[in-house]
């Protein structure tokens, strides 16, 4: 069965840094692309970075561009996203997804899902 399993969430404070981590499972992702979204409460989910799985090729949203990494370990079949600076507003629940087209900023674009992991970062 093909999953994705992100870990690396919890509590920090702003100003600090989290590292995230999704392991694929299950499947070929030679020919996917792997992503991640957060969704805050009350708010859409929404794209925050995206990473070729067999290409050093990334894409950001304007709003995370220059604090976050995304990065791959094939050999691992793990994504990583290196968040630094975090803010209060970069409070939410992260998923890792994974789709078949690049860059792909919405939802619908990614037909597998992770369960999600918190991120909360305190003023």
């Amino acid at each position: 069965q093909v999953q994705l399993v992100e870990s690396g969430g919890g509590p920090v404070q702003s100003g600090g840094s989290l590292r995230l981590s999704c392991i694929a499972s299950g499947g070929t992702f030679s020919t996917r692309v792997l992503a991640w979204f957060r969704q805050a409460p009350g708010k859409e989910r929404e794209f925050v970075a995206t990473v070729k799985w067999s290409a050093d090729s990334t894409y950001y949203a304007d709003s995370v561009k220059g604090r976050f990494t995304i990065s791959r370990d094939n050999a691992k079949n793990t994504v990583h996203l290196q968040m630094n600076s975090l803010k209060p507003e970069d409070t939410a629940v992260y998923y890792c997804a994974s789709g078949f087209v690049f860059p792909a900023t919405t939802v619908s674009r990614h037909d597998l899902w992770g369960r999600g992991t918190q991120v909360t970062v305190s003023s």
